[in-house]
């Protein structure tokens, strides 16, 4: 009977997880979607404390109170600029975790003297793999995203020999561990493989790219809990474990589609980029032209149809709020505005979407890249605030380029286009942006949430 209401438990955090998945699918419901989800995760948690005393209340109780203290800590400080990082941090604390609580229960086992199943060992063996490759993968997609680490790939001779040479060892190591459980000393050796390999996986991936390895890496995470669920023949991690897999692998692959790369190259981690390019001197040519918020503000009066296109200067400056008003300022003198977001804009999959939620943006006024380009050439003014590479035209015109074949928002198809930037400095694929010297862009060089500041004092003045 305890056992029947156990599952019965586990049943119901289940369903939640996936109600709360379903509501954050869209803003208006994604609060109420993020509770259920936590009332689901409490509701698990009590569950398995109430099933399962094999450690006293009073050491789960000091790791509750450590747990959420940093956890807390971290909700307080981290700013939404540093918010990919922590998503990659996150990514790689499941891994670990993975890792850890496997590896104690093949010790656990082990010391126990009981024979272990089948599945069991299995599940250990693809707990310590996955959950190594995650964590360490985690960390080179941490330091690349904070700056520790060149963004830039890092290539040398052999990486994929010496890559699928390590898959292979692992594999090996894996079914060493499935064939003799008692030999701990193989997981372990498992677990240093992988690590290797996670690193190697991550380093040759440029920081374009990040947003794709994010979200892959997120997959990892809840495969390495879906194989520990089976080791610990716990049913809610198993189903939750799938739950984050499968959305972070649907997930990847719609970035994929967005920056027009191949989910096979993700997994092997063949993100490079294909060749050199044009220089920035050859790029500009003394075309840039600058302007100021008092001109910026002409064409904004003149205009009927705007276009904002936020990216990661917008999160660096704090722009959003200074944006939002822009906007309604905009559309109380009756100009349409539209907000064009690109898949993969910032440094994580949804960073201008939670950004703009923030300032509360309506939702129905955020058009994804592919409803807003085939009329973009009716916007009169495009106003791009800190993105980059998302509105590069080399990504059409230029094969060898890093970024050849995304798909971007066509903003140079407007009828004028202005670019608040601090410089002409090249975004996270490290190329040049032809759209800045073209003939109807103009540069506003400056700090995002200033020259939008400043915008907006020149039109109410006007």
């Amino acid at each position: 009977m305890t056992e029947f209401f156990i599952n019965i438990g586990y049943l119901i955090a289940a369903i939640l997880f996936i109600f709360g998945l379903k509501g954050l699918t869209h803003p208006r419901t994604a609060v109420r979607g993020n509770l259920l989800g936590a009332c689901g995760m409490l509701l698990a948690i009590v569950i398995t404390l109430t099933d399962q005393r094999i450690v006293g209340f009073e050491v789960i109780i000091a790791g509750v109170i450590l747990g959420a203290a940093i956890g807390a800590v971290l909700a307080l400080k981290i700013e939404m600029t540093a918010m990919p990082e922590l998503v990659a941090l996150f990514n790689g604390f499941g891994g670990i975790a993975s890792v850890l609580v496997a590896g104690a229960a093949l010790i656990e086992s082990t010391l126990g003297g009981g024979s272990s199943f089948v599945q069991t060992t299995v599940a250990t063996a693809a707990s310590g793999l996955i959950g190594a490759v995650t964590f360490w993968g985690s960390l080179v997609a941490f330091g690349k995203l904070k700056g520790i680490i060149s963004e830039n790939a890092m290539l040398f001779s052999g990486q994929q020999v010496i890559n699928a040479a390590l898959a292979l060892i692992a594999l090996a190591l894996s079914a060493g561990v499935v064939m003799d459980p008692t030999n701990v000393l193989l997981y372990w050796a498992l677990v240093t493989v992988a690590s290797i390999l996670g690193v190697l996986l991550v380093i040759p991936i440029g920081g374009a790219d990040m947003p794709v390895v994010v979200a892959l890496l997120n997959s990892y995470s809840g495969l390495a809990a879906a194989a520990t669920g089976f080791v610990l023949s716990n049913n809610v991690l198993i189903i939750t474990g799938s739950l984050v897999g499968a959305s972070g692998l649907i997930l990847t692959n719609i970035m994929c589609k967005a920056m027009n790369r191949s989910l096979t190259n993700v997994l092997f981690g063949v993100l490079a980029p294909t060749g050199g390019g044009a220089s920035a001197d050859e790029v500009y040519a003394g075309r840039v032209k600058s302007a100021s918020p008092e001109e910026v503000a002409l064409l904004f009066d003149a205009a009927r149809r705007v276009a904002i296109v936020p990216g990661y200067g917008m999160a660096v400056s704090q722009a959003q709020h200074p944006v939002a008003n822009l906007a309604s300022l905009l559309t109380d003198r009756g100009i349409q505005v539209e907000y064009a977001v690109h898949p993969v804009a910032g440094r994580m999959p949804g960073h201008m979407n939670v950004l703009l939620a923030e300032a509360d943006v309506p939702y129905e006024s955020l058009k994804d890249m592919d409803d807003i380009n085939p009329y973009i050439d009716q916007i009169d003014v495009a106003l791009i605030i800190g993105a980059n590479d998302v509105v590069n035209p080399m990504a059409r015109t230029d094969p060898t380029s890093p970024i050849a074949g995304m798909p971007i928002i066509d903003v140079d198809k407007a009828k004028t286009v202005v670019i608040i930037k601090r410089s002409l400095s090249p975004g996270f694929a490290g190329i040049p942006n032809p759209l800045f010297a073209l003939d109807n862009s103009l540069m506003l060089f400056g700090d995002g949430k200033k020259m939008v500041l400043d915008i907006i004092t020149a039109l109410k003045e006007a």
